[in-house]
């Protein structure tokens, strides 16, 4: 007789049914527990993103109830930046910085132009439109602080304060221009004097000259790149374009004589070229390529610009030390002007003048001296000029005639 065998169960006190019906609860439980997790991690990531969002319109609103501010602290942060950042300005990488600034800034003036004749369309302006004028006023404030580096290693101040008069004028413009159409019009003519003013200073370390045609050429590239920039402009919203094409062009007129108003009365110091050390001195002399000068102690107050005193004897000579900086294999000539100040006309007069090439290429500068015998009592000054009387540098100083010489002491030049 075969036993018959029926469904065998786990050991267990509930029923079998029970147990089936246990067993397919607890793939259920399970599932139940996975859409809670899901729910719970969705819950979390809209969470997360309106979070964002409220953070992101937040910020943007504060940058543009502050806009003004921010750009004026842009301009600033460029200026700071490019005090450390700049060396020579013929090397590649100062180049760079030179080309990704304009770049910067046209972008930014031209982006902002294209959103504005979006809107004038009937489409939303974006929040980070905010970002665009602290962007521009940054590479703009940018650029005149690194020609404001360069000129100002001159001695004079007359060398710098066209470009001082433009970061005043920035600052102004911020709070006059405040109309969309103004400030692309304020914007797009210091755009075409940053344009311009690179040009003049970059222009000569490529053809490896300087003088009148080498600017009247910069002046002529300036112009072809300014309108090259206008067509992009005008591609970019033609309808706003034609409000402000002829205010845009007449500034721009405007800047291009000013320039060559400055360059012509001698008021626009001879970029590239820039002073790198001067002194006057008892005697200076070249030993190998060391160059030696001697000299006498002088008072606290010329580290704080006042003029040197400089005792000599009825027969002594002085020695006027120069080192131009240029870009490399640029040759040129400059001239040392010794001035004697006349106190019965009123006037400074030219005493003598001696003439002598450099060449560049050096980081310390050319550097070369000339001499001045049996100077007079009284108040002097030795203009360091290019050959077309632009003035690079100025060494002021005073001479006291004395019986017998004093303390002198020897110093390594740079």
């Amino acid at each position: 007789m075969t036993e018959r065998i029926g469904p065998k169960f786990p050991k267990s006190t509930a029923e079998p049914g029970l147990a089936s019906h246990a067993s397919v609860c607890q793939p259920t439980a399970k599932h139940e527990g996975g859409s809670s997790k899901a729910a719970s991690q969705r819950y979390t990531t809209l969470q997360f993103h309106r979070s964002a969002v409220a953070l992101g319109k937040g910020a943007f609103g504060w940058i543009s109830a502050h806009e003004r501010t921010l750009s004026a602290l842009s301009m600033i942060g460029g200026f700071v930046f490019d005090n450390y950042a700049f060396r020579r300005i013929d090397l590649p990488n100062t180049q760079l910085v030179f080309v990704g600034y304009l770049a910067l800034a046209g972008l930014s003036i031209i982006v902002l132009h294209w959103l504005a004749a979006r809107e004038q369309r009937g489409k939303t302006m974006p929040r980070w439109h905010t970002v665009l004028p602290m962007a521009t006023q940054f590479a703009l404030g940018a650029l005149w602080s690194a020609f404001l580096v360069f000129y100002s290693r001159g001695a004079v101040l007359a060398a710098s304060w066209p470009f001082l008069l433009v970061l005043v004028a920035i600052f102004t413009g911020n709070e006059i221009f405040k109309r969309y159409h103004s400030r692309l019009v304020f914007t797009a003519i210091l755009y075409f004097f940053a344009l311009f003013s690179y040009v003049i200073v970059t222009l000569p370390i490529v053809t490896r000259s300087i003088g009148m045609i080498t600017f009247l050429a910069s002046g002529l590239a300036a112009l072809v790149l300014f309108r090259a920039f206008l067509w992009l402009l005008r591609a970019a919203g033609r309808e706003q374009w034609r409000k402000v094409r002829w205010q845009i062009a007449a500034g721009a007129l405007l800047v291009y004589a000013a320039l060559n108003a400055f360059y012509f009365t001698g008021i626009l110091p001879p970029l590239p070229l820039a002073l790198a050390d001067a002194g006057i001195y008892h005697s200076v002399a070249k030993t190998g390529n060391v160059y030696k000068a001697v000299s006498e102690a002088q008072s606290w107050r010329t580290k704080f610009g006042a003029p040197p005193v400089v005792h000599v004897t009825p027969s002594d000579s002085l020695y006027l030390y120069s080192a131009v900086f240029a870009p490399i294999k640029l040759q040129t000539r400059i001239v040392h002007r010794w001035m004697h100040y006349e106190q019965k006309r009123k006037k400074w007069l030219t005493v003598s003048t001696v003439s002598f090439g450099i060449v560049g290429g050096r980081d310390g500068g050319y550097r070369g001296y000339s001499i001045h015998g049996r100077p007079m009592a009284g108040d002097w000054r030795v203009d360091i000029d290019t050959a077309d009387g632009h003035i690079i540098g100025r060494v002021k100083f005073s001479v006291q005639v004395v019986p017998q010489s004093p303390r002198r002491t020897t110093r390594v030049l740079s």
